[in-house]
């Protein structure tokens, strides 16, 4: 099912009227939604865009505190959460791409269960690489003029979303050096800022929030963007950077790049696991009806609010906001690939980074 398939799908369900529940009062609460990577990256910028407007929707209008607990490429956040059971409807968890990733692919530091948590709201993303000024002008829309450089990365690590740019840059033949062990993708920006790393790639809500201004500023070239799905599940432009090429279009021009076959297919599956179904906010296990009930009408309210599709544009990109049953169902998409992928990857890991799953 292609992501606009499933947004027409969410849609006719979201026609079924809500239930009446015993309202819920949130006045003097304080809402702690966590998010389990630095405050530098793309999930910061969107959950710090949400959280003013879910305040303003919540019942009692109660502070929405956005707070951080990177650690393992947010595993740590992920297996804390999954500690946590339902007290009074105040704790919020927001994961990502790099949440999901080593979930699907049964990493072992893994001790999460996105089946136990309770999806509220999901939202898509996309994805823009882009390279230094120097190594920038050789890029003419293919790689081949880049297939010679040493570039560094920093990276969160290899089972994390960073697998989607670093598999995309060795298929395009690129040289490419991970530097792992960032906490989150804005500490790969800073790197890059400094001279310390030559290529970078941010969420959609990050590179507008601060890659873009590089970019203004001479600082950086942007080389191409994942791209986004169209009603038949091909690769096209992401509608929030109609001006970048993706990385179909950039792969298409490339020499010894393919978009077919099993690095292809690989590839593509997981890009569709982490970016059009990317950021998802949970209750944890055990909220009641009514609680659900609650953020589900409110994030609901938040995405038909008047001017919101336009803020949405400018902070965190073009995607569809999911809630409710939308939300459960696009968790389900973006926590499942095909063992076919899944193995490619494993295989991948194992033999481009001594990565072992076993």
């Amino acid at each position: 099912m292609t992501i606009k398939h499933l947004a027409a799908s969410i849609a006719a369900s979201a026609i079924i009227a809500s239930p009446a529940f015993a309202e819920v009062d949130f006045s003097g609460e304080t809402i702690e939604w966590v998010i389990p990577f630095s405050e530098t990256g793309g999930s910061a910028k969107w959950a710090n865009f949400f959280a003013p407007l879910l305040s303003e929707q919540l019942p009692g209008n109660p502070t929405v505190v956005v707070k951080f607990m990177p650690g393992a490429g947010s595993t740590k956040g992920g297996n804390w959460f999954q500690e946590q059971r339902h007290e009074d409807g105040t704790l919020l968890f927001g994961t990502s791409g790099s949440t999901q990733f080593p979930y699907l692919l049964d990493d072992p530091r893994v001790r999460y269960e996105y089946s136990d948590w309770i999806p509220v709201m999901a939202s898509g993303t996309g994805g823009v690489a882009y390279l230094n000024p120097e190594d920038g002008a050789k890029f003419d829309g293919t790689a081949n003029n880049l297939q010679d450089v040493a570039f560094i990365y920093g990276s969160q690590g290899a089972t994390r979303l960073d697998l989607v740019p670093l598999l995309a840059w060795e298929m395009l033949g690129m040289n490419v050096e991970p530097v792992f062990g960032i906490k989150g993708r804005g500490d790969g920006r800073l790197m890059f800022e400094r001279g310390e790393a030559t290529i970078d790639y941010q969420t959609s809500s990050a590179y507008l929030g601060a890659s873009a201004e590089l970019v203004a500023q001479g600082k950086a070239v942007p080389m191409m963007s994942w791209g986004a799905l169209d009603d038949d599940g091909n690769i096209v432009r992401d509608p929030t950077f109609p001006d970048i090429p993706t990385f179909k279009e950039v792969c298409e021009a490339t020499e010894g790049c393919a978009t077919s076959g099993e690095a292809w297919d690989a590839w593509k599956a997981f890009f569709i696991a982490g970016f059009p179904v990317q950021k998802i906010a949970f209750l944890p296990a055990g909220s009641p009806d009514d609680v659900i009930q609650t953020y589900v009408d409110a994030f609901d309210a938040v995405r038909s609010a008047d001017g919101f599709a336009q803020r949405a544009a400018q902070q965190v990109g073009k995607y569809p906001v999911f809630v409710g049953e939308g939300a459960e169902r696009a968790t389900r998409e973006g926590t499942t690939v095909s063992d076919e992928a899944k193995a490619y990857v494993i295989d991948w890991l194992r033999e481009a980074y001594g990565v072992s799953l076993n």
